[in-house]
């Protein structure tokens, strides 16, 4: 792996968040993500989870609920093989304060996945999520 990067599904009552990024952007414009980015050399994932977290959608302290989800692999915009490591986080109390990297959230159920412009790998984390 060259690079790896820390994701969240973050859920509630069922539905999970996805935010939508840019139709301007360079990387895969106008898809539905889940909440991630990568993790800086020296970093370790929980402190890179934190941080992208608090930049993307405005979470602090945030507390994984229950093991370690899920991860897959695919070649970034630079064309470096990366890993994404994605862990289960509730929404709690929280307000989510969308950063301008993505221009909307929603929240979507197991039956909308199929509908959202995921990639097949996000896809599949949310409906892994749902089945166990």
């Amino acid at each position: 792996m060259e690079k790896f990067v820390v994701g969240a599904v973050i859920h509630s009552d069922g539905s999970v968040l996805v935010v939508t990024r840019s139709e301007l952007d360079d990387f895969l414009p106008g898809i539905d993500e889940l909440p991630s980015g990568g993790v800086e050399v020296g970093e370790s994932l929980t402190a890179a989870l934190d941080r992208e977290l608090l930049e993307e959608v405005g979470f602090e302290s945030v507390v994984i609920d229950g093991d370690f989800l899920e991860h897959f692999d695919y070649r970034s915009a630079s064309g470096r093989l990366t890993r994404q490591l994605t862990v289960p986080v509730p929404l709690a109390d929280r307000i989510v304060k969308l950063s301008d990297e993505h221009v909307a959230a929603r929240w979507i159920t197991a039956r909308d996945v199929i509908g959202a412009s995921c990639t097949p790998e996000i896809q599949g984390v949310i409906e892994t999520r749902f089945l166990r």
